[in-house]
């Protein structure tokens, strides 16, 4: 494989700068516990996460400068690389675990560790075969959206203090509003206006700022794609089924009357299994999309597993991975140990599907973050593709008992932490390539990133389902609800058909609008109230893009990472002091909802505000 002509990596792959140091080691271990411990926060109550490559990129060259002496660009590039795992592990651990709450079985946090670390390490080995191809030979055609702003943001490093202010001023803005709100409880974090009766539903909105920042990031349009999914689950399908759904008869699979429903408990009934339809013809519509780059990618992948080994030591710097031999022994002993050892609920067939869909979504993933980023990626979509694909094949054999539907939801999390880490290595990876980086020393640095948020990631999943609990509104886990119904509806034979197919339907309708769907399903499938806070951030996007030029924007992703982290983590803060009995996590709050929205109103402002200043 050559690389593209024309292009030269920033530092040139005959010198040897810093890179694998001490220092940038513990610095993105840091790093990457925070981002990941906040973006299992942002997952669980949203269902998305957002990448933490170019604030942690911008936080490790203020560090970096400031601490230590003439820090080079690698060292601040395997920063970020290290510190992206926590997100990426954070998404795969949250969008499948919870599943296993909800059902009744949760793992030990010994488990998830396990499960949460040997996933993450199985999803960085399976992409390296794919780097040449995906990340050299697709070089100016894949464009790596963060992956190529990681790099710029690196290159540009003079400016690394002044952003760093904006993101530390973000994260403790974020943290004193969490605790006004959420601890001290002086508003309500979300503000509801019930609408009357013949309405049957509600306004309301998630005033945090989280969300808020949630919003900038992803943009004004996606973040409308989401209100819309929201707007047409609240304000469409509940009042209808409302409207219809008359007289005293039970309506599977509602529990009771739909006349004594509330808006809530249509939502819960019906409306989340149109959105799991919705939800899964928008992750097959993705992979439609980039079915032609996957046979490309499989025989370049296959080629470098078997002749990989022989011109290792003839390569650049610049061009050396993880060898071969390496990878085939790590995987397969990642592998054998998932299957013997004791207390995992795998057998030779989980394995089996694990191994083969695992590698396939590997490479679906790593193509998709360099079409749409990290941010926009269906990860979610390809899990439930996962479970879904093995649910089935134990019905048609006849597995249908309990034991069956918990080992296919443990294979899930493994495949779904394996997709998540590799699109996050195939972006960071691409940083790299553009700044002339060790690929090998960021394969390194990322298996060795993976552990401490495996670490702590069990612990803050059982700490937060103690507190808010895992399917309630104030913690939606919204993947994780979606797996549970989608396991347990197709291992017992009692899935809603006729409620799926309109979701299936209602997505295909938004692809022949040419839309993206599976933001809109996400929206369907949420709250109302988290949709129209994200809607809020994105307007603010909206405002700092049509005011200002790319440094505005610039300005406005940090503040906005920087409240993401602050809220998420002091989240995280609240909720163990809920648990030992510091603070009540449901008292009433002392100001009434219209106070929660001018609150609200004034953090957009000050985000605003802060985009539009003039350095």
């Amino acid at each position: 494989m050559k690389t593209p002509k024309n292009f030269t990596p920033y530092v040139s792959a005959k010198s040897k700068p810093r890179e694998f140091t001490f220092r940038a080691i513990v610095l993105g271990c840091i790093l990457g516990l925070i981002f990941g411990v906040g973006n299992a926060y942002l997952g669980l109550k949203v269902g998305t996460t957002v990448s933490a490559s170019i604030p942690a990129a911008v936080l490790s060259m203020t560090i970096m400068r400031t601490f230590f002496k003439r820090p080079t660009i690698l060292e601040n590039n395997l920063v970020q690389t290290i510190a992206s795992v926590g997100e990426g592990l954070a998404g795969g651990v949250v969008f499948t675990v919870p599943a296993l709450f909800i059902l009744g079985a949760p793992p030990s946090m010994f488990r998830i560790f396990l499960l949460s670390a040997l996933g993450g390490i199985l999803g960085v080995l399976f992409m390296i075969p794919m780097r040449r191809y995906i990340i050299v030979e697709k070089h100016g055609e894949l464009p790596f959206p963060e992956g190529t702003a990681c790099a710029a943001i690196l290159k540009s490093g003079e400016r690394g203090g002044k952003k760093a202010i904006l993101a530390i001023s973000g994260i403790v803005v974020g943290a004193l509003y969490k605790i006004s709100s959420g601890a001290l409880h002086l508003w309500s974090e979300v503000a509801i206006w019930k609408l009357p009766k013949r309405f049957r539903t509600e306004i309301s909105i998630d005033c945090t700022p989280a969300l808020l920042g949630v919003g900038f990031i992803i943009g004004p349009r996606i973040a409308s794609i989401l209100f819309a999914g929201g707007m047409v689950g609240w304000w469409v399908i509940i009042p209808l089924i409302a409207k219809f759904g008359t007289g005293t008869a039970l309506i599977p699979p509602g529990t009771i009357p739909v006349e004594h429903m509330s808006p809530e408990d249509i939502w819960s009934s019906y409306v989340r299994y149109i959105g799991a339809g919705t939800v899964g013809i928008g992750g097959l519509l993705s992979l439609v999309k980039i079915f032609p780059l996957l046979g490309r990618t499989f025989h370049v992948g296959f080629k470098e597993l078997i002749t990989g080994a022989k011109h290792h030591k003839r390569l650049p710097r610049t061009d050396k991975d993880i060898s071969m031999r390496w990878l085939i022994l790590g995987s397969t002993a990642i592998i054998l140990f998932l299957w013997l050892f004791p207390g995992l609920p795998l057998n030779f067939m989980t394995i089996i599907l694990l191994v083969l869909l695992g590698f396939f979504f590997v490479a679906v993933t790593s193509i998709t973050v360099g079409i749409v980023g990290s941010t926009s990626n269906p990860v979610s979509g390809m899990t439930i593709t996962t479970l879904l694909i093995t649910c089935l094949i134990f019905l048609a054999i006849g597995w249908t008992e309990r034991m069956y539907l918990i080992a296919a939801l443990t294979m899930s999390v493994v495949a779904n932490v394996a997709i998540a880490l590799a699109g996050t290595t195939s972006q960071d990876l691409k940083t790299g390539f553009i700044l002339g980086a060790t690929p090998r020393s960021q394969q390194i640095g990322e298996i060795i990133g993976i552990l401490l948020p495996a670490i702590t990631i069990g612990g803050t999943l059982y700490l937060l389902n103690t507190v808010y609990t895992f399917g309630s509104p104030e913690m939606p886990a919204p993947q994780g609800t979606l797996m549970a119904l989608i396991a347990k509806g197709v291992i017992s034979g009692n899935v809603p058909i006729a409620l799926i197919m309109i979701g299936v339907v209602l997505g295909l309708f938004v692809e022949i609008l040419c839309l993206p769907v599976l933001p809109f399903a996400i929206g369907l499938y949420l709250p109302f109230s988290l949709s129209s806070g994200i809607m809020v951030g994105g307007l603010v996007s909206a405002l700092v893009r049509y005011k200002g030029d790319k440094n505005a924007m610039d300005n406005g992703l940090m503040v906005s990472s920087g409240l993401v982290a602050g809220d998420a983590c002091t989240g995280v803060v609240v909720a163990l002091l809920a648990v030992l009995g510091v603070i009540s996590p449901s008292a009433p709050p002392l100001l009434p909802d219209i106070i929660s929205l001018l609150t609200f109103a004034f953090l957009g402002y000050g985000l605003a505000h802060a985009s539009l200043k003039r350095n």
